[in-house]
């Protein structure tokens, strides 16, 4: 059976499609636009225009889709729409333009797939689990592989970027602003509390950026999946607006993270403040999320 998830983030759409076959999922397709919807919204309401985009990139999914007959199709959007004023209205206007039925998917349920998707195969069974999105950030903290607590903080790399860069890449100041912000967010947290060491397993398209650009500049193999966190900083230190770039700086970034050059280093400010709350050595990557946990949960398991 081929199956398609849409999943509307802050920072991307994106189409994932999945032969599924012996309670297996393989993925077979997928299609990403780099919208920023997070951006269209103003004074907590989505804006007409962000309606508009999103409407355009769904079309473009749905008129795929159609072409090849595929006709199990789920939708969802997180954060983007989650935390706007208007969502419900947002969200009503979308389904009418496009006939994609579109759920809201609330912080708890994200937090959910994400578990589902990131444990299924993961070589440790104590830790958070960590998803890096544009306007929210979702953890979990697990052990004896069972959730001990899901927690949607409300920081985003899009978002942090909107409120306090002036260019793609931030200088000092605005990297001093958003550690700020991060930590205090961070620290207000009471389910941080009296962790003295345990691991992360970081999922989304931030963790993919950080690992790929990580591996990049360190000369690593593709199949590095840890990120140590006491490179972190250096990275952050080596991306800062106000640095002389070279030739292959630029190259490193364009070639990693093409679609988030502007989201990157305030993803890597999130992350950093995480892990040095947790005291964890290293960030492992898993290619795994909510799409695929949607699945597991809704799917696979009837």
């Amino acid at each position: 059976m081929l199956y398609a998830v849409i999943d509307i983030g802050s920072t991307t759409m994106r189409m994932a499609i999945y032969q599924i076959s012996q309670n297996k999922l393989e993925l077979v397709h997928k299609r990403k636009y780099t919208v920023g919807l997070a951006s269209y919204v103003q004074d907590g309401i989505m804006t007409p225009e962000g309606i508009d985009k999103a409407c355009e990139i769904l079309n473009k999914f749905h008129a795929f889709l159609t072409s090849f007959n595929i006709k199990n199709v789920s939708a969802f959007t997180t954060a983007a729409l989650r935390n706007a004023k208007n969502s419900e209205e947002a969200v009503a206007k979308i389904i009418e333009r496009t006939g994609i039925n579109l759920h809201i998917i609330s912080g708890d349920q994200e937090a959910t797939y994400d578990f589902i998707a990131a444990t299924h195969d993961l070589d440790y069974n104590d830790g958070f689990i960590v998803d890096i999105g544009g306007a929210s950030t979702e953890l979990i903290r697990f052990a004896d592989s069972k959730i001990l607590h899901k927690i949607s903080l409300p920081i985003g790399s899009l978002a942090l970027h909107t409120k306090y860069c002036t260019d793609f890449l931030p200088n000092e100041a605005e990297i001093a602003q958003m550690v700020a912000e991060a930590r205090k967010i961070i620290n207000d947290a009471e389910e941080f509390k009296n962790i003295t060491h345990t691991e992360i397993c970081g999922i989304g398209g931030t963790c993919k950026g950080a690992r790929m650009l990580y591996n990049e500049m360190y000369h690593k193999p593709d199949s590095n999946d840890a990120i140590p966190v006491d490179k972190i900083p250096e990275i952050i230190s080596h991306f800062t607006r106000g640095h002389e770039f070279s030739d292959e700086d630029i190259t490193i970034l364009l070639k990693t993270v093409p679609d988030r050059l502007h989201t990157i280093i305030p993803g890597l400010i999130i992350a950093n403040e995480l892990a040095k709350i947790v005291n964890a050595h290293s960030i492992t990557y898993k290619d795994a999320g909510m799409r695929e946990g949607f699945l597991y949960t809704h799917v696979i398991k009837n």
